[in-house]
């Protein structure tokens, strides 16, 4: 085992044998200060060819394909495609050896698959996208019974660092009152701190999918990950999820 896969960190979910997922975290690349080490973000003022030889490397330890994606925070779902950066903010592939990747640095990354072992997905859910419907857009895409779907959240900023304005509570309790629950006083007036992963586990549940793992980091305080909120100029680490070929 190398020092990539020795970094990498692997869902606790039930999925089937033949989905498989990871997530990167700073260790194991080549990327110098302060995308130390394992940036794989081309977007972020580092190194063009850190970047690449941190993504070669990825492919090469998993032996997958990742295709990419210009996110916007948006609610765009395309179907995973090695070749081609699409502007999307979630994909997903029935083709085995392709990886649905998603990049965050504190916004929710949401990996999807279904019982059967043959549909994945990944979401990139930043508030914004999770307020607009992502997370049901792919579910929408996907096109698997909510019953027959599982969600793993990956690592995202934890409800102890969301500080959030009155307006984020207030674009999700407009459609889904329990939101509320999400949501406390911070420590500055007119403040709320958020938690995301709850706001997703309502969102998911509120279109039937029960099977929801995962949750439970905070990229600001685990130094495993990068995080904007903590450093602004900083890298990007993926969450991945592919269909093993056999």
């Amino acid at each position: 085992m190398n020092d990539l896969t020795q970094a990498l960190l692997f869902p606790d979910w039930p999925a089937p044998a033949s989905v498989h997922a990871c997530v990167t975290t700073r260790g194991g690349g080549s990327s110098l200060p302060p995308y130390d080490t394992f940036n794989l973000g081309d977007h972020v003022g580092d190194d063009p060819a850190a970047v690449a030889e941190n993504r070669r490397r990825l492919s090469d330890a998993l032996h997958i394909q990742p295709a990419w994606l210009k996110q916007v925070h948006g609610l765009a779902v395309v179907e995973a495609d090695p070749t081609v950066v699409a502007e999307a903010d979630a994909s997903w592939t029935a083709r085995p050896g392709i990886a649905c990747a998603v990049m965050t640095a504190d916004c929710l990354p949401v990996l999807f698959c279904d019982r059967a072992g043959t549909r994945v997905a990944a979401a990139h859910a930043g508030w914004r996208g999770l307020a607009g419907g992502v997370l049901e857009a792919t579910l929408d895409t996907l096109a698997v019974p909510a019953e027959d779907v599982l969600v793993w959240l990956s690592p995202a900023i934890g409800p102890q660092a969301f500080e959030v304005g009155l307006e984020v509570r207030d674009a999700f309790t407009a459609v889904h009152p329990e939101a509320a629950e999400a949501f406390v006083p911070g420590e500055r007036p007119g403040k709320l701190m958020a938690d995301i992963y709850t706001l997703a586990r309502i969102r998911l549940a509120a279109r039937g999918v029960t099977a929801i793992h995962g949750g439970g980091f905070c990229t600001v305080s685990d130094p495993r990950f990068f995080s904007y909120r903590q450093t602004p100029q900083g890298g990007r680490f993926a969450s991945l999820v592919w269909l093993q070929p056999s």
